[in-house]
Formats: C-alpha cells, sequence, structure tokens
C-alpha cells in the first residue's frame, strides 16, 4: 500500500512574512511616529493667551481655586497672611514670601515713606493693568502700605540663564522657547503702549540688570511684568512726554534721547532735559531680547533673522523706530519661517 506524503496530512505550512517587509513595516512605523513627535516639537502652539483664571475687576483666582476671590482687605491681610521669609528688597517695597490659606503668596512692603508716592502709583497701575501680562494682584492695605501678589518660585529673570543651566529645565533651554520669551517681553512692552490707562513707558530700565528685576518669570515659561512702581504716560494728542528720573543717565542702554544733549561742559539740570515717549522702550528691545535668546545652538540664526528689525529699533531718529508691535509681528514671522525650515528638513532626512 502507497503512503501518502506527510504534508496531506499536515495541511499547508504557515507563510511567513519576508524580513524585507517586515523592516519595511517597521520603518512606516517609525516614520509616523518621527512626524508626530516632530508636529509636536516644531509647531505645537504655545498655551492660550486667553487668560485660564480670569476674574471680574477687584476679584483673584489662583492655583487650584475653583472661584473667584475678591481682592483681600486690610483685615484679612493682617489675619490671614503669614510671613516665611523675606525674598528681596528694592529701593521702593521689601517683599517676603508669605502663605494664605495654603498658597505660596508675595507680600510686599512699603520700605520707607519717602517712597510711598512710588509705592501707591505702583500699586494703581497693578490695580490697573491686572490680565495675562502682568503679575496677579490679590490684595492690598493703603493704611499698612502693604500689597499682595501671587509668587512665582523661579523669580525675577535675571535668573533665566541660572534656571534654564539645571538639569530639569534642559528641554526648554531652546532657541524655540528663547525666542517666545522675546516675544513675551515684547508683548509686555506692546501691551504697555496700549494700556487701558494710556500709554505707558517702562522707566525702571536704565540698564539691563535693573529691566531684568522687573519682570518674573513663571513655572510654564513665560514672563509677567511684576515691578510697576515707574510708569509714565505719554500722551500724544496734548504733548505730554516723560522722563524717567531726575538725574542725568549715561550708558548706550539707555536710547539717545535720554542721554544729556548739551556736552560736558554745561552741568546737567533736570529742568533743562528734553523730555521724549516710548520709543525709549523699543531702543532696548535688541538687548533685552540678545540676552533672553542666549548661547545656545541656534541662537545665532534668530539673531541673523532679527538684524533688521533690531536695527531699526536701534534708529537714532525715535519717530523711525518701528512699533512694539510690528516687532511682534517680525518676531512671530521668524519663529514660523525657522520651524517650518527645520520641518523640511527633518522630513527630507527621513
Amino acid at each position: 500500500m502507497e503512503k501518502q506524503p506527510q504534508n496531506s496530512r499536515r495541511g499547508l505550512a504557515p507563510r511567513e512574512v519576508p524580513p524585507a517587509v517586515g523592516l519595511l513595516l517597521i520603518m512606516a512605523l517609525m516614520n509616523t511616529l518621527l512626524y508626530l513627535c516632530l508636529d509636536h516639537f516644531f509647531i505645537a502652539p504655545r498655551q492660550s493667551t486667553v487668560d485660564p483664571t480670569h476674574c471680574p475687576y477687584g476679584h483673584f483666582r489662583i492655583g487650584q481655586m475653583k472661584n473667584c476671590s475678591p481682592w483681600l482687605s486690610c483685615e484679612e491681610l493682617r489675619t490671614e497672611v503669614r510671613q516665611l521669609k523675606r525674598v528681596g528688597e528694592g529701593a521702593v517695597k521689601r517683599v517676603f514670601l508669605s502663605e494664605w490659606k495654603e498658597h505660596k503668596v508675595a507680600l510686599s512692603q512699603l520700605t520707607s515713606l519717602e517712597m510711598k508716592d512710588d509705592f501707591l502709583h505702583g500699586l494703581q497701575m497693578l490695580k490697573s493693568l491686572q490680565g495675562t501680562h502682568v503679575v496677579t494682584l490679590l490684595g492690598y492695605c493703603e493704611d499698612d502700605n502693604t500689597m499682595l501678589t501671587e509668587y512665582h518660585p523661579l523669580g525675577s529673570l535675571s535668573n533665566l540663564e541660572e534656571t534654564l543651566n539645571l538639569s530639569k529645565y534642559q528641554n526648554v533651554n531652546t532657541w524655540q522657547h528663547r525666542l517666545e520669551l522675546a516675544m513675551d517681553y515684547v508683548s509686555i512692552i506692546n501691551y504697555l503702549h496700549h494700556s487701558p490707562v494710556g500709554t505707558r513707558v517702562m522707566c525702571d530700565s536704565n540698564d539691563l540688570p535693573k529691566t531684568l528685576s522687573q519682570y518674573l518669570l513663571t513655572s510654564n515659561f513665560s514672563i509677567l511684568a511684576n515691578d510697576l512702581d515707574a510708569l509714565p504716560l505719554v500722551n500724544h494728542s496734548s504733548g505730554m512726554l516723560v522722563k524717567c528720573g531726575h538725574r542725568e543717565l549715561h550708558g548706550d542702554f539707555v536710547a539717545p534721547e535720554q542721554l544729556w544733549p548739551y556736552g560736558e561742559d554745561v552741568p546737567f539740570r533736570d529742568d533743562l532735559m528734553p523730555s521724549y515717549d516710548e520709543k525709549i522702550d523699543i531702543w532696548k528691545i535688541p538687548d533685552i531680547s540678545s540676552f533672553l535668546l542666549g548661547h545656545i545652538e541656534g541662537s545665532d540664526m534668530v539673531r541673523f533673522h532679527l538684524f533688521d528689525i533690531h536695527k531699526a529699533c536701534k534708529s537714532q531718529t525715535p519717530s523711525e523706530r518701528p512699533t512694539a508691535q510690528d516687532v511682534l509681528e517680525t518676531y512671530q514671522k521668524v519663529l514660523d519661517t525657522l520651524r517650518d525650515a527645520m520641518m523640511s528638513q527633518a522630513r527630507e532626512m527621513l
């Protein structure tokens, strides 16, 4: 009797996927994942500019608070806020890390009665300019010369390099994030120039360290205006201009129109010093942006693309300088252009 072939009893053997096909499938999957990563890294938008903690005027919400609370009164500041330690001091106020209902907050106290007008001006500006560009006011007491604001543990913008050098923040130490910080700064200047209380000039900005100390770096790496003690009003229609202080200024950080124009042979006199407008803020943008961009891979490339707008900011003639809105739009175009270019290069390598 003939024996049947063994294959007829066992059925057909399962067909194996050729190695080349498997490799192609793996590469396709890797390319898909890489595209998703590139999209997230290069073109993911920043957080919405709509304030998620928006409350009616005279109210605030911080941290995990579900509801808006009215600004704290004198009595509430005296009884509910506990000072922990002093974290800063300037000419106008000293600042204490404090606690209110398990929230870390910043309590500011007037340093000297001689500076009370500046303190009250800063408080009024803080009340009037509440929004996405300004630190959140939680309460104040004019009788005690105190104000309470939200606490930001990363501190002033002066700490940027020290913060970004920490290993846990290396993922945000990129030219993209640094350019976005520069855009935050210019956005604040633009807001001050078109604020609800008129065109305001950031006068506490006679050198780089002083300017950086006026702003806070938040935990999500955005910038907030914090110190508003010197925001004089410009009104072009009525001819109202400003002077930042009553002393002679020096150096190339301040705008040319802020320098004594009559030479060394004529002693400085405040009453002879010409006044100026908000374009002094524009002059300083390139220097602030250069600090924010730092010296990392890609930052010089960004500087190259910003050369023309920064050159315009440094015009000796104030009226020829761009507006803050012009600068902001240019920054956005540069950011979009460079991101698109890097996306194209990365995809061509796949």
